[in-house]
């Protein structure tokens, strides 16, 4: 059977308890363990590296604990905590957690939170945006309809934890439940940029740039993320008139 492959982080500053949560993950046939960590501080050089879908994260950890550390992402993965102290649970669920392992756990427990990962990626990216066709338009699901959207209309995208919310010019925003990801291979690249980790934008509605933000109004300033800048500056290279 084919799966699209969930990229995941391990993160443990337990050597042992790393070990076993990588051999658990490697079980998993729709899992792809991009790396094992032993701290958030390195968990975080990677995100800001590479696309990651899902982590298993511990708690108790030094410098940066792993409750904090999800608190502190602006569009967190999806997360799965493993800790031996039960009193996290409560906290846990309040950051959206998708599972919680309470250690020490067995293969079918973590079988059991990996299974969830899996359902949540797979609700997250349905396919609910239809391709571009050539009159320009867009079909997303949202509050139980489905809404028309002229891709010209499109300002901005706002990523917000496991939603999108979409600014559409002299329209409410909508919100959808889909991944960055999935927008973006959808969107026509030649109009469309991914600026950060939470923003798209309609190349056609800059109407400035100002060191490492791009304004698209009077009131709409958004920041430019290390990892894009490179390509974003090609594109306003390639848009340069008399240098």
């Amino acid at each position: 059977m084919n799966y699209e492959l969930i990229k995941v982080l391990a993160i443990d500053d337990e050597p042992l308890a790393l070990q076993q949560l990588e051999a658990y993950i490697r079980k998993m046939p729709f899992l792809q363990l991009v790396s094992a960590c032993q701290s958030a501080t390195d968990a975080l050089q990677i995100m800001q590296r590479e696309v990651i879908d899902a982590i298993f994260i511990d708690i108790n950890m030094p410098d940066l604990n792993g409750m904090d550390f999800v608190k502190q992402l602006a569009v967190p993965p999806l997360v799965v905590f493993t800790t031996a102290y039960s009193e996290y649970a409560v906290e846990g669920f309040r950051v959206d957690a998708v599972d919680y392992l309470l250690k020490p756990f067995g293969l079918q427990d973590f079988q059991r939170a990996a299974m969830k990962v899996k359902a949540r990626y797979e609700l997250q990216n349905t396919a609910t945006v239809s391709a571009v066709t050539d009159d320009d338009v867009l079909f997303f699901k949202t509050d139980y309809k489905v809404v028309r959207i002229r891709v010209s209309d499109i300002c901005y995208v706002e990523g917000m934890s496991e939603y999108l919310k979409i600014h559409l010019e002299g329209q409410k925003p909508i919100v959808v439940l889909l991944s960055m990801k999935k927008l973006e291979e959808r969107l026509p690249a030649s109009r469309f940029m991914r600026i950060h980790r939470s923003y798209i934008i309609n190349l056609n509605r800059i109407r400035e740039v100002n060191k490492n933000r791009v304004i698209m109004d009077a009131d709409t300033y958004l920041p430019i993320g290390d990892n894009y800048r490179e390509a974003f500056n090609r594109y306003l290279d390639s848009k340069f008139i008399g240098k």
